[in-house]
């Protein structure tokens, strides 16, 4: 008698798949952002920072697109590098994929349950202590309904789908009978004085409006739970995206168009104070906020959904602990994984601040994952052109080779440590990887 092994099971529809990157991509993020987004650019011009991070999902989310539909399998990058790299240098960059994922990731989890914390405080005045016990509550709640099979999620995540777009659009068709065209498409620069600090500016701008769009490639991390993968993970990625862009640029546009800009940007609560404005009421400003933390809820379940597959792929393959390949029983999903990257995230969401977090997070992905993936598909292109692509960018190479120019742009105009922090986890990381393969062929020796 044999006893198969527990193991993933393709159950996401594509109206799920596009759910689950609809909330991860929204969630707290433009709830946060939008105030230090407007500062940062002095007014409605703030809109150029929203769209160079919609075109940079859509540049990035075609290499994506081109990878996720060629290798569906769990783990995303930790496949698509080793794919792209070949069996030399695929095996370091996975290795750093990894790597620097043990942070970023548990990061991404704090910075979301940080945000939520942050806007409960509008609907209950909270310490610092109450702040952290809610975050920290958030974690331990979500690891909670993640505990179950990956269909029971997929359903889940159409509801939060239609509660995230149902309040988006609230916000944008609020501002009618308010709106001021006048004052929503003054984008003017001219405060700046020198085109470099503009330049800074948007860079900046543009690193927290990309953290509000993270999230388009979830479906990748999914891959081996996904129906007919080679075409629902491309839709799934621009249809989402598309969906997004459309929905932030008409937020922006509605806020600025009804609240000034000065007094949008000094706010830790634009989208309730701008309810509240448009309502004149406190009610429908707390009504909003507790909408708004049911997104922020909605984004950390998916987050944490697609996370949770990472070290599970790598440890099936042998590159991380072999604990993280255990598979629940009955549920089919790789519970030890998701409950170490809930551990780690709910430390995290104790011990950091909402800002460093959102830096931290895009700064140490821009170079391993994001430059690196748009280079190896580029490299791939040219040395193997006859090899079968279910899904082939239009315009090759363009998009990939804007996706690694605006990369870099937002790496480059933003702080030195956080650079630094950046390349010493490269550094780190490929120092690690050596000495773990020393450590493994001396071991292999001693054994013959």
């Amino acid at each position: 008698m044999t006893s198969e092994k527990p193991s993933l099971t393709r159950e996401l529809s594509l109206t799920q798949a596009t759910a689950i990157n609809m909330i991860d991509m929204v969630g707290i993020g433009p709830f946060v952002t939008l105030s230090a987004i407007i500062g940062l650019m002095q007014g409605p011009a703030s809109v150029f920072a929203w769209l160079l991070g919609a075109l940079l999902a859509y540049m990035d989310g075609l290499v994506w697109a081109e990878m996720g539909a060629k290798w569906p399998q769990a783990g995303g990058s930790y496949v698509f590098l080793q794919k792209l790299f070949g069996a030399k240098w695929g095996r370091l960059m996975a290795f750093l994929f990894i790597w620097q994922t043990t942070i970023q990731a548990p990061l991404v989890i704090a910075s979301g349950a940080i945000g939520f914390a942050k806007y409960a405080s509008f609907l209950v005045p909270l310490s610092d202590v109450g702040r952290k016990a809610v975050s920290g509550g958030l974690v331990i709640l979500l690891v909670t309904l993640l505990y179950r099979k990956i269909g029971s999620i997929g359903k889940i995540s159409v509801v939060l789908w239609i509660i995230t777009g149902g309040t988006i659009l609230w916000l944008i068709f609020s501002a009618i009978g308010h709106f001021h065209p006048q004052q929503a498409f003054n984008w003017s620069v001219d405060g700046f004085g020198t085109r470099m600090l503009l330049f800074a500016a948007l860079g900046r701008a543009s690193l927290s409006a990309v953290y509000s769009y993270l999230g388009y490639y979830n479906v990748c991390h999914l891959g081996g739970e996904i129906k007919n993968p080679a075409k629902n993970i491309p839709r799934s990625m621009l249809l989402s995206i598309t969906g997004i862009a459309i929905l932030y640029l008409g937020m922006q546009t509605a806020v600025v168009g009804v609240l000034p800009w000065q007094e949008a940007a000094a706010s830790d609560f634009v989208a309730s104070l701008y309810f509240e404005r448009i309502y004149n009421s406190h009610t429908v400003g707390l009504v909003a906020t507790a909408l708004i933390l049911i997104i922020a809820m909605a984004s950390l379940f998916s987050a944490i959904l697609g996370y949770s597959r990472i070290p599970y792929a790598a440890a099936l393959n042998g590159d991380f602990f072999s604990i993280f390949a255990k598979v629940h029983p009955k549920h089919h999903f790789p519970h030890v994984s998701l409950l170490a990257i809930g551990a780690v995230g709910f430390v995290f969401s104790l011990t950091y601040r909402l800002g460093e977090a959102i830096t931290t997070i895009l700064m140490m992905r821009i170079l391993i994952q994001f430059v690196s993936q748009a280079v190896g598909v580029m490299v791939w292109h040219y040395k193997y052109p006859n090899d079968e692509r279910p899904f082939r960018m239009p315009l090759f190479p363009i998009p990939a080779i804007l996706s690694i120019f605006i990369w870099l742009f937002i790496f480059f105009t933003n702080e030195t440590k956080y650079q630094l922090l950046a390349v010493g986890v490269v550094v780190s990381g490929t120092l690690a990887f050596f000495v773990r393969n020393k450590i493994t062929d001396s071991t292999s020796l001693s054994d013959m």
